[in-house]
């Protein structure tokens, strides 16, 4: 499952090529930045996702 738009992706880079490694290193960056605000909102103690803890 991919976690990022690829068309909005494209949308935003215009003109430039997207190599195929692109999208799933950027999938991989996506899921630790999420991985580590869970953790973050756990360590305190709430169970709601804020833009504090990326």
């Amino acid at each position: 499952m991919s976690l990022v738009a690829r068309s909005r992706i494209k949308e935003i880079v215009g003109d430039f090529n997207i190599g195929s490694d692109f999208f799933p290193a950027l999938d991989r960056e996506v899921e630790n930045i999420i991985t580590k605000a869970v953790m973050r909102a756990k360590e305190n103690k709430r169970r709601t996702l804020m833009a504090r803890d990326i």
